[in-house]
């Protein structure tokens, strides 16, 4: 690393020169004397905080002298009137800290260190409820893009020293912000230490998407595989209930959401509002979910399959069998008809606000109607696709959705090719794709608690479990009343 020079004209011949603010009018570099020496200070406009910094200068303009000392940085940082002040002397980290938003002073004084002013603020956006995890109950806050907010969401519900935040910056063009937290004593510190080495291993070219950049950089991806390697929560409450089962957080700047780590499928089927409800309540929501979201794989299918024995099936069952099959191919209806659930999905989200829902409500009635009236489509395919879309809206996490949804399909052409044996054949297909689902796990199973069994964990996927009081035990070291 390039350490700064002992002469103040190098240094800000170098910073000039690297940062070149003659040519970008949002970097400023404001040259002023402090008790009669030389001064610059580097910062970006719109990061920094207006009236700070006309104080700060105040200050320093009426500085008549400077005192002697060994370190005269460190002296002079010492008696600035603000909270956030440090002292560097490496040039890569000045410059990262001037383009993250901070103020950085050189002078004639400080030889071979500069003084860095922390008095940057961000744009950011209020604390809003995230659209796709809302409840009917309780706190109605999310995260935003900034990613000291989101850490000050999350010390706001967990007053506990216990909770740590670790910082680290991946570098590259973006030199992102990003901070592993957890809680100490609870989460893993053999997987919170593999965890480290893995943030410290990555060198990203830039994390301009936030989350999912940083999620392709650690997580090994496996295009043939589609289920989620990741998942995330939007909600402050619900990352601070994470944080008290032992999981592991990880923020990145920029992005509206934390990664959870190690994850499970169960874990994709929890959603916030069971807690809020009664646990009765909660425990029903939870398993009708479980049923309808799984029911959303296999019911298709089933469906066609029983097409091929519809002169077995009980009189009970006979509803099953459609009256109109439509001019084309059973197969190729249900296929048309997935690709048009996902045709008015991509319509809606790039549909202005208040024309979402009518587009939504007329354009599924139009064509559904249209689609019947000239033959090419079952009233019967287009009853049970509207069911499985309703029902992988069951639960929250899109890319789940889709994997079973691609899983749906290829189960359905191996079944319309070779019939029941390759209904059958392709029953072990889900569950060899959980088992070998690679995320960043630390080798915990994708199917945990199932596999490894763990009788009580795998309970309180279901069930609302009471929860051990905080006991002095948690806290060996604190002084008695």
């Amino acid at each position: 690393m390039k350490k700064l020079s002992e002469s103040y004209e190098k240094n800000l011949e170098y910073f000039k020169s690297i940062l070149r603010p003659g040519e970008n009018f949002d970097l400023i570099c404001r040259e002023v004397k402090v008790a009669g020496k030389d001064a610059a200070f580097f910062y970006l406009d719109g990061f920094t905080k207006d009236e700070v910094m006309q104080k700060l200068l105040q200050y320093f303009i009426d500085m008549k002298t400077v005192e002697k000392h060994p370190t005269p940085a460190q002296s002079f940082a010492s008696h600035l009137p603000y909270v956030e002040v440090d002292v560097i002397d490496d040039c890569e980290q000045a410059l990262t800290m001037i383009l993250s938003g901070a103020s950085v002073m050189l002078s004639a004084y400080f030889g071979g260190e500069a003084v860095v002013i922390d008095s940057r603020t961000y744009p950011a956006r209020t604390t809003e409820e995230p659209n796709d995890d809302r409840v009917m109950q309780g706190a109605h806050d999310g995260f935003v893009e900034t990613l000291i907010f989101n850490t000050a969401l999350i010390r706001r519900r967990i007053r506990d020293p216990r909770l740590s935040m670790r910082y680290f910056n991946l570098g590259g063009a973006s030199r992102t912000d990003v901070v592993l937290c957890y809680m100490e004593g609870k989460a893993d510190p053999k997987y919170v230490k593999w965890l480290e080495g893995k943030l410290k291993s990555v060198h990203p070219e830039s994390l301009t998407l936030g989350m999912q950049s940083l999620a392709e950089c650690l997580i090994p991806r496996r295009w043939i595989n589609p289920l989620p390697k990741a998942r995330y929560l939007g909600r402050p409450d619900a990352a601070a209930a994470e944080l008290f089962e032992g999981r592991v957080l990880l923020l990145c700047d920029t992005a509206p959401q934390v990664m959870v780590l190690p994850v499970s499928i169960f874990d994709f089927m929890q959603e916030t509002d069971d807690f809020y409800l009664p646990p009765v309540t909660g425990c029903y929501m939870r398993l009708l979910r479980h049923f309808i979201f799984t029911l959303a794989l296999f019911f298709l299918p089933t469906w066609y399959l029983l097409q091929d024995y519809a002169s077995l099936l009980p009189a009970w069952l006979a509803v099953l069998v459609p009256k109109d099959t439509g001019t084309l191919p059973l197969l190729l209806q249900l296929y048309l008809a997935e690709i048009a659930v996902d045709g008015l999905k991509l319509a809606s989200m790039n549909t202005p606000d208040m024309l979402t829902n009518s587009l939504s409500v007329i354009g599924g009635l139009i064509l559904g109607e249209f689609a019947v009236t000239i033959g090419w489509l079952s009233p019967d395919v287009i009853f049970y696709i509207a069911l499985v879309a309703i029902a992988g809206f069951s639960q929250q996490n899109h890319e789940l959705g889709y994997a079973f949804k691609f899983m749906r399909m290829l189960w359905l052409a191996v079944t319309a090719i070779f019939g029941i044996w390759g209904y059958l054949a392709f029953i072990p297909v889900p569950v060899i794709l959980l088992i070998s689902n690679k995320t960043l796990s630390g080798g915990r199973s994708y199917l945990y608690p199932l596999i490894p069994f763990n009788g009580r964990a795998l309970l309180r996927l279901f069930l609302r479990l009471p929860k051990k009081d905080v006991t002095r035990d948690e806290y060996p070291d604190a002084p008695e009343k």
